[in-house]
Formats: structure tokens, C-alpha cells, sequence
């Protein structure tokens, strides 16, 4: 059973050393934090701190993003269930050492005008749940391995670090696992905006291709290019030449059904 973290909880009053406190932790935990950060910061031993954190989450001085996991609430807040942190911050903290990437970076780098709810993360971590809500927020979690780190860009959000996938990386992660990209449907559309776009970098999508290691990614590149008729012969060439045996499907989300093309070892299950 899924555990709610976020109950609405009427603020309580609060003891002028409380005050004191909070007001230290307002200042200095400008992302969410853990109960070992509010030891730290408060120079408070680590069991008194954990009885201190719980007093002040059900008096509605604090809000729990997740189990171990807080943000402050403002002094003046009516309802702190009503304070959230945003998604990709909770990402960056929760599923770190991790990257923003599929449809959330497409949105990111303009390649899309579609709006996913959901939140796309590449993460080293290996969650229990490929799929998980924390404040209303859905995650679609991706664990890779830690040579599959590359090709990200470093952006700040508010005071935080966070990592997300060039647009590159985006769109070969995306041909990689279409439904990352809200399939391949959609993921034609990305790869057109992509190539006619300032975003083009045929070295770069070469290069992370061979890096992921997977050659069917060489086969969707390829059909997507022709099939969309973009001016692209170089990188088509290469594509045909690195091709790998045996048919593969176009969406491996959608059943293996439709006809097979040679010339890529496809089997197009998808219209486009």
C-alpha cells in the first residue's frame, strides 16, 4: 500500500526557541534535506534531532517530500501541505547521482510542444519501483550504469544543481527506448525538430550511439531519416553501415507486429 507523506496538517504554534531553530534551518537548507543535514546544521545531537524533526513535521513546521526527506515550511503558511518542492529538485536530491532526460529534457530543450506530467530520471540508483509519486509527482526512473553517464549539461533551479541530457543525449536515449520519448510517433517529431533545428550535431549523436553500445538505435536513426526525407546522407550511410543483424522492432513498447523492412532489419510496428 502506497504511504501518503503529505496530510494536511494545521500549523501549531511554536516556542520562540523553536523559532529560533527554524529560522536557522529556513536559512541554511535551501533544498530538500535529511534528518543527518538538520544534525549538522542545528549542531544538535542525531536522536534528538530525529524526536525534533517529528515534532515539528506533525505540528506542520516542516513537510516530508519522503521518507528521510523534509523541506521547511515558510513561518506564515496556512497549510504546509500545500507547500511543494519542484519536481526536478526532488529528483536531483532523491535519485542522485542521476540526470533529467527522455520527454522532460525534449520539453526542456524545446524540441517538443507536448506537456508530460511525468517526470523522466536516468539514475545509477536502482529504485524499487520503475514508476514512483512522491508530492503528487510521478518519476519514471531509469537505472543505468555509471559509464552511461554522458553527454549531460549542468543547469541551476533555484539554488540547486541539476543534471539533464543534451540534446543529443535526449534524442539518442530516446531511440534507444521510444517510450522514454512518449513513443515513436512522437519520437519522429522530436528527431525532425532536432535535425532542423541549432540543436543538430551529427558528430555528437555518433558518438553517443557508440557509447550506449546498442546498434538497433543505428537502425531507427536511419528509417526515421528516410522516412521523414531529411537531408541527412552522411549520417544515413554510417547508420546503414553499422546496422545489426536480425530484426528488431521499431517500438519495442507496441506488440512485434507488421511488416518487415530489409534495408534496416526493422519490422515497423507503429505508424507514423
Amino acid at each position: 500500500m502506497r504511504k501518503k507523506y503529505n496530510k494536511t496538517t494545521n500549523v501549531s504554534g511554536i516556542s520562540k526557541r523553536n523559532r529560533a531553530l527554524l529560522d536557522k534551518l529556513n536559512r541554511e537548507m535551501k533544498e530538500p534535506f535529511s534528518i543527518i543535514k538538520v544534525s549538522k546544521a542545528l549542531g544538535i545531537e542525531l536522536e534528538k534531532t530525529r524526536r525534533l524533526v517529528a515534532y515539528w513535521t506533525t505540528r506542520g513546521w516542516l513537510t516530508r517530500i519522503k521518507r528521510g526527506l523534509f523541506i521547511t515550511v515558510p513561518l506564515g503558511a496556512i497549510n504546509p501541505a500545500e507547500r511543494k518542492e519542484n519536481p526536478w529538485i526532488v529528483a536531483s536530491i532523491v535519485f542522485n547521482p542521476c540526470y533529467i532526460g527522455g520527454w522532460s529534457a525534449c520539453e526542456y530543450w524545446g524540441l517538443t510542444d507536448q506537456i508530460f506530467k511525468d517526470i523522466v530520471v536516468f539514475s545509477l540508483k536502482k529504485p524499487r519501483r520503475k514508476k514512483l509519486e512522491i508530492q503528487e509527482t510521478t518519476y519514471i526512473v531509469k537505472n543505468i550504469k555509471a559509464v552511461k553517464m554522458f553527454g549531460t549539461k549542468t543547469i541551476w533551479l533555484e539554488q540547486t544543481k541539476i543534471n539533464i541530457s543534451n540534446p543529443s543525449r535526449t534524442l539518442v536515449d530516446i531511440l534507444n527506448e521510444p517510450y522514454l520519448g512518449g513513443g515513436i510517433r512522437n519520437v519522429a517529431m522530436i528527431l525532425k525538430e532536432y535535425f532542423e533545428g541549432e540543436n543538430r550535431d551529427e558528430s555528437k549523436i555518433l558518438e553517443y550511439i557508440t557509447k550506449l553500445g546498442n546498434r538497433t538505435v543505428y537502425k531507427r536513426l536511419g528509417y526515421l531519416l528516410e522516412f521523414l526525407k531529411i537531408d541527412a546522407s552522411k549520417i544515413i550511410s554510417i547508420c546503414r553501415k553499422n546496422i545489426s543483424s536480425g530484426y528488431s522492432n521499431l517500438d519495442p513498447s507496441l506488440p512485434p507486429k507488421g511488416k518487415t523492412l530489409r534495408r534496416w532489419n526493422l519490422r515497423i510496428n507503429a505508424k507514423l
